[in-house]
């Protein structure tokens, strides 16, 4: 039986590249919102889910570290995909016709000196594939895209300029989630272990928190925090620690931060893609 995996975005986004490199033999689903993509895994109406999580240039997805703790899913894996912007428009196009470029509010940025040197007008659009498909919608040779290459080739438009961004390290991290909660085995391999937490309104308290992770030599990969509940005085944590949960480290560690949290939610142990 051929595997769902949703997505939030249209067909020739950059999560649709990263269902296929995950899994080319999957079938990949494309849903408006992230709150969607989140709603139809629980439901079971999609195996599996591709989120983008953070982006060397434009940092975090706000959405996800919303939606992750509230969920229930669990993080299977991870994987990266550099980011290739590329400008297009209709066939018929050249990049002397070129007047307005659409894309996403991020692309746009991501891509703003090319822009700039070329002179055009930037439009924000709902996002990057969807603006490749305004464009073979509008037919106008005026107008561009800032889109991917299977956005290009899936609305049937001609690339008229590769590497539009303006960093060259631009990638993408995205989380892969299951409904079942999996834990591999913990084995000779390198893993992930990744957690939120919500200290206790006490001082000190994270101080006092983070100090098993030291003592007991556990490297965190990622330590980002976020307001909860509507109040600046109720932060949660988000944490990617390196190593498994079955380890000695990470339990005594996790043994600590128990005293000194209020909550801890264990979000996935996967194998590390770095």
């Amino acid at each position: 039986m051929v595997k769902k995996i949703g997505y939030q975005g249209e067909a020739g986004a950059n999560s649709h590249i990263a269902c296929n490199i995950y899994d080319n033999d999957a079938s990949p689903i494309a849903l408006k919102t992230f709150d969607e993509v989140f709603i139809s895994l629980e439901k079971k109406e999609i195996d599996l889910a591709m989120i983008p999580i953070e982006n060397t240039i434009a940092g975090r997805v706000s959405d996800i570290h919303r939606l992750m703790p509230t969920s229930n899913v669990n993080i299977i894996g991870e994987t990266f995909l550099k980011i290739n912007h590329c400008l297009m428009s209709l066939k018929e196009s050249s990049l002397k016709d070129i007047k307005i470029v659409r894309s996403h509010e991020m692309a746009l940025s991501q891509c703003r000196n090319s822009i700039v040197n070329l002179g055009l007008e930037p439009v924000v659009s709902a996002d990057t594939a969807g603006s490749a498909r305004e464009v073979s919608d509008l037919k106008d040779i005026s107008i561009a895209a800032i889109a991917s290459p299977l956005a290009a080739e899936i609305y049937d438009l001609k690339i008229l300029k590769e590497d539009m961004e303006d960093a060259g390290h631009n990638t993408t991290r995205f989380l892969i989630l299951c409904k079942d909660k999996i834990i591999p085995d913990n084995n000779d391999g390198q893993f992930i272990t990744t957690l939120v937490f919500k200290v206790k309104n006490v001082p000190s308290a994270l101080y006092k928190a983070l100090g098993g992770f030291a003592t007991n030599g556990v490297n965190m990969l990622k330590l980002e925090s976020y307001q909860v509940d509507g109040s600046f005085q109720s932060t949660q944590f988000y944490t990617d620690l390196e190593g498994h949960i079955d380890s000695e480290e990470i339990k005594s560690a996790i043994d600590e931060l128990k005293y000194y949290s209020e909550e801890i939610k264990i979000l996935g142990v996967y194998p590390s893609s770095r």
